[in-house]
């Protein structure tokens, strides 16, 4: 049965009664599978990690920006060092936050998505979908290299700054530590995608159209 929380409004799991459960609500369809996960957090390192993060929610909910959160978490979590993902178009962004991090004592290992430098023609992307077709090298994103050269370096948790939509999951899928995004990348809305949810049905959008490229 298909999932549509986005779209309730019975809000049943936020009452301590659980009443008026739509009939695809997961807490009534897949509860064995919501008590498995419910014990999955009596691991010592998970309970510990998730007790601080909600602590923090009550301590900086409209109090912190995300960055002193994300900051003030690695220093309750007892991280000394910190890796930092990001993306050459946020080079700028990215030694701000390395700045702040180790003012906060935090040892900091900083890796930018061209690492290694290969040629995107390497992974079969003819110069024609170059971001700059003009250009006969352009160098790939390398998200699974970030992640094993912050997994060698050791470092025991990850902030991610905009890394491309694709880019930022492989990473993700191949650090060893938890991570957290702090910037998604949004050139056309100032690196805020919110502001395109806002305007949806502000005619923002204009036609869907997947020929960017010639196919």
């Amino acid at each position: 049965m298909t999932f549509t929380c986005a779209e309730c409004r019975t809000y049943s799991c936020r009452r301590p009664e659980h009443d008026k459960m739509p009939a695809n609500c997961p807490m009534q369809t897949r509860k064995e599978l919501l008590d498995q996960a419910k014990l999955a957090y009596e691991d010592p390192e998970t309970a510990h990690f998730f007790r601080e993060s909600a602590l923090l929610e009550a301590d900086a909910y409209g109090r912190f920006p995300r960055l002193k959160e994300t900051i003030v978490f690695c220093q309750r979590m007892g991280y000394t060092h910190v890796g930092v993902a990001f993306c050459a178009a946020l080079e700028q962004e990215a030694a701000v936050v390395t700045k702040l991090l180790r003012h906060a004592g935090i040892q900091v290992e900083s890796v930018r998505c061209k690492c290694g430098g290969t040629d995107k023609t390497h992974f079969g992307i003819p110069q024609s979908h170059f971001v700059h077709p003009e250009n006969d090298f352009e160098p790939a994103c390398n998200p699974i290299g970030q992640a094993m050269l912050l997994n060698d370096a050791g470092v025991e948790f990850n902030i991610v700054i905009g890394l491309c939509v694709g880019h930022d999951s492989l990473f993700l899928k191949n650090a060893n530590q938890l991570s957290t995004v702090l910037v998604v990348k949004d050139r056309v809305c100032g690196h805020n995608p919110v502001a395109a949810i806002y305007l949806h049905d502000h005619g923002y959008w204009g036609p869907m159209k997947e020929d960017v490229h010639e196919k």
